[in-house]
C-alpha cells in the first residue's frame, strides 16, 4: 500500500472524546479515493459508489500525523475499486481500514462511462508518451 497524503490532527478534527471524529477521517479517506481515481481515470467526473464495512482500530489525538494510504484492487468497466489504510505517521500504529471503495468514472451526464483502464498507470509514465 503505497500512503499518499498526510493530515494533522487539529482541535477541529476531534469528537467530545478528545480523539479524532470518524466522519472527519472518513471524509479524508473519500476525498483521497476521489482524487486517486480521478488521476488514475484521467475524468475529473468520478463519483463514490461504495464503501464497505470499515474498522476503527485505535484512535488519534490533537497533534498526531497519519497518513492515509490507497491500494487498487480491480479496475470494473467503469468503475475502479480501492481498498484503504490510515495509520498513525510516527507509531504507523493501523487506525482505519476500509476494505472496499467502488469509484465510478461518469459521463458529462452522470452517466457511468467506461474508462478503458485495465492497470494502475503513474503520471510520470504518461508524461513521458
Amino acid at each position: 500500500m503505497k500512503f499518499h497524503t498526510r493530515k494533522w490532527v487539529k482541535p477541529e478534527d476531534l469528537n467530545p472524546n478528545g480523539t479524532l471524529f470518524g466522519g472527519k477521517l472518513l471524509a479524508w479517506i473519500d476525498e483521497e479515493a476521489a482524487l486517486y481515481s480521478i488521476v488514475q481515470l484521467e475524468n475529473q467526473r468520478v463519483v463514490t459508489k461504495h464503501m464497505s464495512e470499515i474498522n476503527f482500530m485505535s484512535s488519534a489525538k490533537q497533534g498526531d500525523v497519519i497518513e492515509i494510504g490507497i491500494e487498487v484492487l480491480r479496475f470494473g468497466t467503469t468503475s475502479i475499486v480501492l481498498k484503504s489504510e490510515v495509520r498513525n505517521k510516527m507509531t504507523h500504529e493501523k487506525i482505519i481500514t476500509v476494505d472496499n471503495i467502488t469509484m465510478v468514472n461518469l459521463d458529462v451526464n452522470g452517466r457511468p462511462k467506461p474508462h478503458g483502464k485495465t492497470k494502475i498507470e503513474y503520471v510520470k509514465d504518461r508524461l513521458a508518451k
